[in-house]
């Protein structure tokens, strides 16, 4: 199987840059202190599609195109399908995205704004992935697997590689893991480069199959009961598996309240706006913070497509620590 590698990372930053200049990697004061640790935030969310999964559907459908592709078709709960819509409209392309039943009204409306042809179908992303799957046998196109394809997951590994360069003697990077496509590109490249650093996943209580099956290190399908849906995976994928097992340090989980709180905590103290997802780093430091005492942190904040019920709700939740702490 091929694997991601630090030197398809390069090429695959290389084939980014004129369409995305670096994110920002920020040092944060008032979370460091809250956790009495040195913190860093790696802003995703400073995208065309305010989400890291450009960077992977941009790599992909580059290469494809060269290869002679004329559309491209995928599941999504979201931001990937924004990724691929983005990247279509780019290169002059058609997207097909399948997102489950009931689709996220923000991003839907986005995939669609940018361009792309959204179908929604199937309990959840895996059963869109099916309808995917044979639309893409039937009409011919460029099916993207999120989770099983090395172009995607070197594309989202350049976010590793632009904290790895940007900045030394990282202890911990803590990443929100979905199907693990950013986890195991991430991992790739800054053990690559800071090969002492430690790198940690954050998933969903509610969708734990990649981190069960980190642990139990054998593929462990389970159901999906969560309000993070860039979080959601029920059957793992194989390719970004064998990355996790061979790379990842540790793997943990958070639930929907904590992410909730994440996203209010974000907001508050480091003024940024993040969806669930976005704020699964936070969670599990702040869940872990015994551990991280001293140490130089990076948290990556991975998309903030919000709808704003969801956000009135964040707001409601108890912060984690607020900006008077």
């Amino acid at each position: 199987m091929t694997r991601p590698a630090l030197t398809g990372i390069r090429e695959a930053l290389e084939r980014l840059r004129p369409h995305l200049p670096a994110t920002p990697l920020l040092h944060s004061d008032l979370v460091s202190r809250a956790l009495a640790a040195d913190v860093w935030l790696k802003n995703e969310t400073i995208t065309p599609i305010a989400s890291f999964k450009f960077r992977g559907a941009l790599n992909a459908m580059i290469k494809a195109k060269a290869e002679g592709a004329r559309g491209a078709v995928t599941s999504s709960t979201g931001n990937h399908g924004q990724g691929v819509a983005y990247a279509a409209r780019v290169l002059g392309v058609s997207a097909d995205i399948f997102l489950p039943d009931p689709a996220n009204p923000i991003k839907a409306a986005m995939i669609r704004m940018f361009g792309g042809t959204v179908h929604v179908t199937g309990d959840d992303i895996d059963e869109a992935k099916d309808a995917a799957l044979q639309f893409a046998d039937d009409h011919g196109g460029l099916f993207l697997d999120d989770g099983e394809d090395v172009d995607i997951m070197e594309g989202a590994g350049t976010v590793g590689l632009e904290v790895a360069e940007a900045l030394s003697d990282i202890d911990l990077l803590v990443v929100p893991l979905g199907g693990g496509n950013l986890t195991a590109g991430c991992a790739t490249a800054l053990k690559a480069i800071q090969p002492q650093a430690r790198v940690v996943s954050v998933q969903a209580k509610g969708s734990p199959a990649v981190t069960k099956s980190f642990h139990a290190r054998k593929i462990v399908e389970h159901p999906i009961d969560t309000l993070a849906d860039g979080l959601v995976t029920r059957v793992p994928p194989t390719l970004a598996l064998n990355v996790l097992w061979d790379l990842l340090d540790d793997a943990w989980l958070a639930s929907d309240e904590q992410l909730l709180a994440g996203v209010h905590t974000l907001a508050e103290c480091a003024h940024i706006l993040v969806e669930p997802a976005g704020a699964a780093a936070l969670a599990g430091v702040f869940a872990n913070r015994e551990g991280i005492r001293g140490k130089r942190i990076v948290l990556i904040l991975t998309g903030a497509n919000i709808a704003m019920a969801q956000l009135e709700q964040a707001m409601a939740t108890r912060p984690f620590f607020s900006i008077d702490t």
